[in-house]
């Protein structure tokens, strides 16, 4: 490869993947700046991209694998790394059973072509019940909707923000996520788009960077979006709004069967508990529905709460019984580059359970919530090792400090990371990928 020149690669620090140009001079980054020939992000570039360079040159990134002996690190070359690893995790599970090795992944997997390509074969080589990942903390909601409604995990629809004239967001933040479960770079310029056309609305507990632009913000109590979904629902059949447009003939019932489900949450019961007034929840559904183009989105804050699962469903039945499902606009499916529904499984729940709590497993992965009570529990099919992949769980899954105790105390822990971070500082053997 030269050592100088300008090069075109991909930012994988978010799920909008904006192209790149790097600019080396004796493989020293001079400059990154935004691929404007990229036809997504169309020469759009955030913080985290300008950020490649400072991960790149960290003098704390760690370059070598490393073994932690008698408290201390030492580095070691990769083919010993690998062997002594491939041993202790062969040791572990002949010892006390395949079951007895957890894995983790993180984010970061979905962002990376090597972690896609080779972890589901990683995965079925250890022959473990014991799989987590950040899904069960992120987007599970939405993949168990698209399961049920649509016959597969992964076939989610996503607005369609270059043609929507009425945009409202419901527990998201896409100005911080470049729009996640969305992939929109400049997301900024593109709600001002909207803006123009018509109108943003957010519904959120925080003035988020989101909120402060959009033309419209209610500040919902939090853990209470449930009951204004079937508020909305409500004001839909009883303004007799409900039209399921050109998906009527692939519904399995009459929509009107469904208006008794809703009848009991008068906008009047709701308001009381939500925060926002009667008055504006039917104005809300008034204005969708007498939009061109209107969609509703619900990312993290509806997904992860005690309705969650429910939450989704009702944000994707609003979206067919206002006609917006798959029309210009609204919530469009998409036309993906490469389909890879063929090659990945449409979902399933139910085959088994984790030990402890019985809690169902969803398209093999146990939720990462029973992680540290599968860790400390004795009796069979304990966990007693770990391999974590691109995730620090201690940080980002729920009681972090449950999580922390139960990682000292496992005989075995595998982190592939480049940093020393709260889950990989218990590690046995920390072996780094290369930077970004």
């Amino acid at each position: 490869m030269p050592r100088s020149g300008t090069f075109y690669r991909t930012c994988n620090l978010c799920e909008a993947m904006c192209g790149v140009a790097i600019t080396l001079e004796e493989e020293q980054i001079i400059a990154i700046k935004g691929d404007e020939n990229d036809p997504f992000s169309r020469g759009h570039i955030c913080p985290k991209a300008l950020a490649l360079k400072d991960l790149y040159e960290d003098p704390d990134r760690l370059r070598k694998p490393m073994e932690k002996r008698d408290g201390q690190w030492h580095e070691l070359e990769w083919e010993e790394a690998l062997d002594n690893v491939a041993e202790r995790m062969r040791s572990l599970q002949q010892e006390h059973g395949k079951d007895a090795l957890g894995v983790y992944l993180g984010n970061p997997n979905v962002h990376n072509l090597g972690g896609t390509l080779l972890n589901g074969g990683f995965l079925r080589a250890l022959k473990t019940r014991n799989k987590f990942s950040a899904t069960s903390v992120d987007q599970l909601p939405h993949h168990m909707v698209a399961w049920k409604l649509f016959g597969h995990q992964l076939r989610i629809p996503v607005p369609d923000i270059d043609r929507s004239d009425y945009f409202v967001i419901m527990g998201g933040n896409p100005l911080a996520s470049n729009g996640s479960i969305m992939s929109v770079a400049d997301v900024r310029g593109r709600l001002k788009q909207v803006r123009q056309r018509g109108k943003v609305v957010v519904i959120d507990p925080r003035r988020s960077q989101t909120a402060e632009l959009a033309n419209e913000h209610h500040f919902i109590r939090p853990g209470s979006d449930v009951l204004l979904l079937l508020a909305m629902l409500n004001h839909l059949f009883a303004s007799a709004q409900v039209t399921s447009g050109h998906y009527r003939s692939l519904l399995d019932s009459d929509p009107v069967a469904l208006k008794p489900h809703f009848d009991a949450y008068t906008p009047e019961r709701v308001a009381e508990h939500i925060g926002i007034s009667a008055a504006d929840i039917r104005r809300l559904v008034d204005e969708f529905c007498a939009a061109e183009a209107p969609v509703l989105y619900g990312r993290m804050g509806v997904s992860v709460q005690e309705f969650g699962a429910l939450c989704q469903y009702l944000i994707m039945l609003f979206n067919v019984l206002t006609g917006t499902l798959d029309s210009p606009g609204g919530l469009m499916f998409t036309t993906p580059a490469a389909d890879i529904l063929p090659q990945t499984g449409r979902g399933n729940m139910g085959r088994f359970h984790s030990r402890v709590r019985q809690l169902p497993e969803f398209n093999g992965e146990l939720p990462v919530s029973t992680l540290a009570e599968e860790i400390t529990t004795p009796g069979e099919g304990q966990i007693k090792g770990m391999v974590l992949i691109a995730g620090n769980p201690v940080l980002s899954t729920p009681n972090g400090d449950q999580l922390d105790k139960a990682f000292a105390s496992l005989d075995l822990l595998v982190s592939v990371d480049f940093y020393l971070n709260e889950s990989s500082r218990h590690a046995d053997f920390i072996l780094p990928p290369v930077s970004p």
